[in-house]
């Protein structure tokens, strides 16, 4: 990846939410060296997205660090707002940030974490898609790249149901998005990672989960970042995947081959 040169993303503004860590980082590194203007979101892990802008511009592209509070529709909104001011345009967005809040069975489910897990999932990209879509119609097209989970499709299991499911609602947006947003040259697709070793699965998964969840990899190994950062990259650029909306990626191993 680090020898692959995408000239269509030099000099184009885009930003990932939930940039600090795990894919969000990678991919705010991917785009720098393609000499993109990043905007690097984080809410909690300043110091994390600090250095992951600082790896954005020694690759050469540029960055610019904003804060928010992902579930509040109107920080992610004036999230949108401040980086393209400070662009001074918005090509891309990428809807990454996300989480599964806790681990907890759907009979245990209280309405706090119901409005947690789909305010974080959900309303953050339905909140920040919004703001973006003037920006991207007023430079005349551009992208919305959404991330999902093997979880949308597999119903997940120990108790990340309601974290899956508010995933498959995203990549049902992902294709209600796409019909409404292409008239404007804007494309919405979603990328769906697996069983990747982030610290989202530091924080949520147990050594023995994961360990059962890499028996059922026909690969044979769990991902990393790096492994997602291909799909989003082909996403972005329309010179490779021009005609392709409302479409999920699937990037797991072979784990789920829908």
């Amino acid at each position: 990846m680090a020898n692959l040169t995408l000239p269509e993303l030099n000099g184009k503004a885009v930003l990932i939410t939930g940039a600090s860590t795990g894919i969000g980082a990678a991919l705010a590194k991917a785009f720098g060296a393609q000499g993109a203007m990043v905007g690097v979101h984080y809410n909690s892990s300043e110091d994390a997205a600090r250095a992951v802008a600082n790896a954005v511009e020694a690759a050469g592209g540029k960055a610019h660090l904003v804060r928010a509070d992902a579930s509040k529709s109107g920080a992610i909104a004036a999230a949108v707002e401040e980086t393209a001011a400070a662009f001074g345009r918005l090509d891309g967005l990428i809807n990454n940030a996300g989480g599964m809040v806790a681990r907890l069975p759907y009979a245990e489910m209280t309405d706090d974490h119901y409005d947690a897990v789909m305010d974080l999932n959900g309303r953050s990209v339905l909140a920040a898609t919004r703001a973006a879509l003037p920006h991207m119609k007023t430079a005349g097209g551009g992208f919305v790249i959404n991330t999902t989970s093997i979880a949308a499709r597999n119903g997940a299991s120990g108790g990340a149901g309601l974290y899956g499911s508010s995933k498959a609602f995203i990549a049902n947006v992902t294709r209600g998005m796409a019909k409404e947003f292409i008239p404007f040259g804007i494309r919405v697709n979603a990328v769906a990672p697996g069983v990747i070793e982030t610290p989202f699965h530091e924080r949520y998964s147990t050594e023995a989960q994961l360990k059962a969840q890499l028996a059922t990899v026909p690969q044979g190994r769990l991902g990393v970042a790096e492994d997602c950062v291909g799909a989003y990259l082909f996403l972005a650029c329309a010179s490779l995947s021009g005609y392709i909306i409302g479409q999920t990626i699937e990037v797991n191993g072979g784990m789920l081959m829908p």
